[in-house]
């Protein structure tokens, strides 16, 4: 063997140190001697950092599939029991916050949204910000589980409970825990529908928890043109065209839900008597007499008789959205 085919043969069995840059190419990235990260098996080669600049990044295929398939199951059984609303994060204090329970999955939460997105950042001018949680689920509550489902979502923030009189034979014990749990009533009788039409036009005459009426004529209403089919294929959506129909008219319908109160066959109600502070610290627990007199009825005029009327026009005022 020459002196030349040795040399050969040398550099062929001899690699580059690690630290050289070979022929032609880049220089290799130095190993950083940082700490060793402890793989599940506790080995110390998992994630050390020479396997992690072999395999090309902090976190292998495998170790990629594991960890997706853990968030998926800790999603899940987060989802099982997840509350109905999220908590807002911590937000200043100049925005109020309202936990609101419905009774119907759609037609209140889109109101309530609608609200949200229309006033919910203030006006500029002194009107305090606000944000409205609704809490709500599918099928619907019964009365007395609005007012629950209020209560223990709202915690120590503002609660507010909305529901209809329909053919509901729990009224009287919702009322009687709203007022024993400073809970706010926004009871429309005979449905949420009659607050809807308001925006558009008066309402009169006794309707016996029936709706028939009110939504006929919320359809032919001047200017609710995109309700004409409302309550038709089980729509009830308040949104799109629907919003945009009820946007400038808040003032016309807490005016006219403000003369149902006033005429009032019970003949001693005044919406002038209304209570609409905002904020928790004004619904301490009152007699129930006290409480159902907050929408400006007389204190023995029986709730179930107010036919017809609605008490959204006490969150819309109290809220600063219309000046009562």
């Amino acid at each position: 063997m020459d002196h030349d085919e040795a040399a050969v043969r040398r550099n062929r069995a001899v690699p580059p140190h690690r630290g050289q840059t070979p022929q032609g190419g880049e220089p290799r990235t130095r190993i950083p001697t940082w700490p060793l990260r402890w793989g599940a098996t506790g080995d110390g080669r998992r994630n050390s950092p020479r396997s992690v600049l072999a395999r090309g990044g902090g976190v292998s295929r495998r170790d990629k599939k594991e960890q997706e398939r853990g968030r998926r199951k800790r999603r899940g059984s987060l989802e099982d029991e997840r509350p109905l609303v999220r908590r807002p994060s911590p937000r200043s204090r100049d925005v109020r916050v309202l936990y609101v329970a419905c009774e119907g999955e759609s037609t209140e939460p889109d109101y309530l949204q609608y609200l949200n997105e229309q006033f919910g950042n203030g006006d500029g001018r002194g009107r305090q910000p606000f944000r409205i949680q609704p809490v709500y689920r599918r099928n619907g509550r019964t009365p007395s589980q609005v007012v629950e489902e209020a209560r223990k979502a709202a915690g120590e923030d503002e609660a507010w409970a909305l529901f209809d009189r329909d053919a509901w034979d729990d009224i009287p014990r919702a009322i009687k825990d709203a007022a024993e749990s400073g809970i706010e009533l926004a009871f429309s009788h005979p449905s949420f529908d009659l607050w809807l039409l308001l925006h558009f036009q008066t309402f009169g005459g006794a309707q016996s928890g029936s709706s028939k009426l009110v939504i006929e004529k919320l359809r032919r209403a001047n200017g609710a043109d995109a309700f004409r089919n409302y309550d038709k294929r089980d729509d009830k959506s308040v949104k799109g065209p629907r919003r945009d129909a009820l946007k400038g008219r808040e003032g016309k319908a807490v005016a006219h839900a403000r003369s149902l109160v006033a005429s009032c066959p019970h003949g001693s109600c005044s919406p002038d008597r209304a209570t609409l502070g905002p904020g928790r610290e004004n619904t301490r627990p009152q007699p129930l007499g006290e409480w159902v007199a907050r929408s400006g009825h007389a204190p023995d005029c029986p709730v179930l008789q107010r036919d017809p009327s609605t008490d959204m026009w006490r969150l819309i005022a109290g809220l600063g959205i219309v000046e009562p």
